[in-house]
């Protein structure tokens, strides 16, 4: 399940369903509007195996990291997102629910960064 923050453009969530990616948006479809950053982790826990994407550079954070979600940090321009989050979703590395679990990620246009749970350090793939 891919869930949007709720700051993510509603833009956004429609052009990705109409490129066919199952797509959830917090408030609109899960949670509830207004939630607040320490109440979206929550949300994860209670849900099958989610990948939560948001514009928020606080949930790039090793800290964050559980085997039962993945996150990401969107750090491209808003108008951006569903450009990156197909990206992702494509990407050799990342292209499955296992392969995203206990990820922490940081995607931009020059790569992607992320924690994995219980490894020490911080890894770089490109886009290629």
């Amino acid at each position: 399940m891919n869930i949007l923050d709720e700051n993510d453009p509603e833009s956004q969530r429609r052009l990705l369903r109409k490129r066919r990616v199952p797509v959830r948006q917090v408030g609109q479809d899960t949670g509830r509007k207004g939630m607040k950053d320490n109440e979206i982790i929550p949300l994860m826990h209670q849900l099958d195996r989610p990948t939560f994407f948001t514009l928020d550079g606080d949930f790039y954070d090793r800290r964050k990291c559980h085997e039962g979600y993945g996150l990401v940090h969107v750090d491209v321009h808003e108008e951006m997102t569903t450009e990156y989050v197909g990206r992702i979703l494509r990407h050799r590395s990342l292209n499955s629910k296992a392969k995203r679990m206990g990820r922490v990620v940081r995607v931009s246009a020059v790569g992607i960064t992320f924690w994995h749970i219980h490894e020490e350090r911080e890894r770089f793939l490109s886009w290629r």
